[in-house]
């Protein structure tokens, strides 16, 4: 994988903060020409380093505002048994997020439901029934204080 330069950097925190922004307007942003700038922009597609590009929605006003935190405990914790509980979580859409933690619980889950109810029949449907899961802890975000895709590559410089 190449080695990410300023302007490239200078392209992503662009692009972060607006999806939508014209090549012609990132590239004055940028410092570039639109050719160039566009030619980064796919090179950065290609290489994977920009996976694609999303509207964020607001989860209340989708009717969804429930978020829980699901910490899901292993039985074993063989690359089979990882590969299998992996596989399934990535098939359910109310998995937002899911983690390989290290320390005392193996997969930390970020599950997005209409309502309690919702989460239960998740839970009774799908979670509780895959082979090897051993304990589920849930807790429920009272509030989201923040939540962010931007990275702070500013905050870091190239190595």
């Amino acid at each position: 994988m190449r080695e990410l330069d300023e302007i490239d950097r200078k392209i992503i925190a662009a692009i972060q903060m607006d999806g939508k922004i014209t090549t012609q307007d990132l590239a004055d942003k940028v410092g570039l020409s639109a050719s160039p700038c566009a030619r980064r922009v796919r090179l950065m597609e290609q290489d994977g380093i920009i996976k694609g590009y999303t509207a964020v929605i607001d989860q209340k006003k989708a009717g969804l505002p429930i978020s829980a935190f699901a910490s899901i405990k292993l039985e074993r914790q063989r690359e089979e048994d990882l590969d299998r509980f992996s596989q399934a979580v990535t098939r359910w859409p109310e998995v937002l997020d899911c983690y390989l933690m290290t320390g005392q619980r193996d997969y930390l889950l970020r599950i997005v439901v209409r309502d309690l109810d919702a989460y239960e029949e998740f839970l009774k449907a799908k979670l509780t029934r895959l082979d090897n899961v051993a304990s589920i802890e849930s807790s429920f975000a009272l509030k989201q204080v923040k939540r962010s895709e931007i990275l702070p590559l500013g905050t870091y410089p190239p190595t």
